[in-house]
């Protein structure tokens, strides 16, 4: 191969590279929604290193939230930034023809603006429309950071994504409620294959869907059992840090004035921290997961009941089907016993049927009704023996 060729090569090599880097590099994009602390959202397409520098977190948090890899439902508090990862993946229309119903809820929340994955998802765009009415003012006058009596940003944020998946959630359970109580009714009154097959698909939609809710219920839980983690959450107490000299000088001035301190009262000294006061203090945090964790477990208890009453019909059917299958035996020795007393019968008639010369059988026709009449009435006894016999033993019902 010749100088030139070998230069032709080389040049077509590179030129592959760079569009293979820029098609990468085009692909990398992430699609995200932009939400202000006014409400205001804005459409950004931006890659996963430039979403790290802009909310300060590491690229294991951040690949939680990718949509290609599957991670568990998840809540981290960082120094800057809340990451969540509330995805919910539930089998819709349980009984005549199942389809998969998707929620995912991938947001990453700082004290002052909310980002969003997949901001034209159908089930993502209610989400984005209720933070753009929680986080739009309810009026126009300025306010300070130390008088404003409201919750903190991200905590506003915050409870808008948990209502979301809570009320996801709850709105399957109820469909599925809906549709399982009158199949396992329907299979109860007629045993067949058509409803057990309805009732198999409600039981695995019941099975996914309780993994799911168990999962966002437990980490609730494991938060409200940490508190050092519901302190990192206090996103804004980060940027503005109380300031313990200050509000100690406030205080003894009010103590010295006779006419203010009448007016003291517990309200308003703790008006007076805010929540930018002690940074032990989670306890509007702890209310708001207590709050989402009491609807989430009674989710979860409506979902176990369901599971009882599903467990209670199976063992009901199982009784049944054990009972035809009692009474199936019962006819087995009823058959049985009545083949043994025909096969007796069926023996005295061939011994005395068989072509052997003796002198007793001429002139004793009236033998035929004797033998007859006791062959009979002996297989009749030996049929009743047997089933008084299976009945004193409890082989058959009375």
């Amino acid at each position: 191969m010749g100088k030139k060729e070998r230069r032709a090569v080389f040049a077509e090599e590179t030129q592959w590279m760079n569009s293979t880097m820029k098609k990468t590099t085009v692909s990398s994009k992430q699609s995200w929604i932009l939400l202000n602390s006014q409400g205001q959202g804005a459409y950004i397409d931006v890659d996963k290193y430039e979403i790290m520098g802009r909310v300060d977190i590491n690229a294991r948090d951040l690949r939680i939230l990718d949509t290609v890899l599957s991670y568990p439902s998840t809540i981290l508090g960082r120094d800057k930034a809340i990451v969540l990862n509330l995805e919910n993946n539930c089998v819709a229309g349980f009984v005549h023809f199942m389809y998969w119903d998707e929620q995912h809820i991938k947001a990453i929340i700082t004290a002052d603006e909310v980002l969003l994955r997949d901001p034209s998802d159908e089930n993502v765009i209610p989400v984005v429309e209720e933070l753009q009415r929680q986080l739009r003012p309810k009026h126009n006058k300025l306010r300070s950071h130390h008088v404003d009596a409201e919750s903190p940003f991200e905590f506003r944020a915050l409870e808008v994504t948990l209502e979301a998946i809570c009320s996801f959630l709850d709105a399957r359970t109820t469909e599925l409620e809906t549709d399982a109580y009158p199949t396992l009714d329907a299979l109860t009154s007629k045993i067949s294959s058509r409803n057990m097959d309805r009732v198999r698909k409600v039981k695995s939609a019941m099975t996914r869907l309780t993994v799911r809710v168990q999962k966002v219920r437990d980490k609730l839980e494991q938060l409200l059992d940490d508190d050092d983690d519901m302190a990192d959450f206090y996103l804004t107490r980060k940027l503005y840090p109380s300031s313990p000299g200050s509000e100690t000088g406030a205080l003894n001035g009010l103590q010295n004035s006779s006419t203010a301190l009448s007016k003291i009262s517990k309200a308003s000294r703790a008006s007076a921290m805010g929540f930018y006061g002690d940074e032990h203090d989670i306890e509007e945090l702890e209310m708001l997961l207590e709050a989402y964790f009491t609807e989430i477990d009674g989710t979860l208890n409506r979902l176990t009941t369901l599971r009882e009453y599903i467990n209670d019909t199976e063992a009901y059917i199982y009784i049944q089907l054990e009972s035809k299958r009692n009474r199936l035996i019962q006819l087995e020795l009823f058959l049985n016993s009545g083949t043994l007393v025909l096969a007796i019968c069926s023996l005295v008639t061939g011994i005395f049927g068989v072509n052997i010369p003796y002198t007793w059988n001429k002139g004793y026709g009236y033998m035929f009704k004797w033998v007859l009449t006791v062959t009979g009435a002996s297989c009749a006894s030996l049929f009743a023996l047997i089933i008084v016999y299976a009945r004193r033993k409890g082989l058959v019902g009375s």
